[in-house]
């Protein structure tokens, strides 16, 4: 690996990272709805939101999986399809988890617009998943499944019942 490749590597981190809490915001703006939905239900069920994940990883991943590495470019094609979707979804999940760190950090430090704390809890976010070993193989997998799962939640335009109703202050804040 020569002094270039580096460069490329680290360049495509960095602008990886200067442009996820970009996205985040962006989708919270686009689908309040969805986001919120997501936000409340990581709030209240952040277990069931994991398992959901992990199912809907299991569902959706192993075909995605096999129909990428058929030599059939039709097939291949719908498998990528199928992966876009999939890492679109995680991402609306995402920015609910960004949503709901940032109402955590807001809480506890004063005030801020909650777009603001939606970015601030973005870089929270980032910067867990940043160190090495434990944010890599801990953060990043448990995160990505949560936000699944509540994506798939929100989408399905489930939100927590009664029993499972939210602690006070976990409102929808985007809808």
């Amino acid at each position: 690996m020569n002094m270039g490749d580096v460069f490329a590597i680290f360049g495509t981190l960095l602008a990886v990272g200067i442009a996820l809490p970009g996205l985040l915001l962006g989708l919270s703006l686009l689908l309040p709805a969805h986001v919120g939905r997501a936000q409340l239900r990581l709030a209240a069920t952040p277990w069931r939101c994991l398992l959901a994940g992990g199912a809907l990883l299991l569902a959706g991943g192993l075909p995605i999986v096999g129909l990428l590495n058929l030599p059939a470019g039709g097939l291949k094609l719908i498998g990528w399809a199928g992966l876009a979707l999939l890492l679109a979804c995680t991402s609306v999940g995402a920015a609910g988890l960004a949503a709901l760190m940032g109402e955590r950090l807001r809480s506890a430090g004063g005030a801020m617009p909650p777009h603001g704390a939606l970015l601030r809890g973005a870089i929270t976010l980032e910067l867990a998943a940043a160190f090495p070993v434990v944010g890599w193989f801990v953060i990043v997998p448990l995160a990505a499944l949560a936000a699944l799962g509540a994506a798939g939640l929100a989408l399905l335009r489930r939100t927590p019942g009664r029993a499972e109703a939210a602690p006070a202050g976990a409102a929808l804040p985007h809808a």
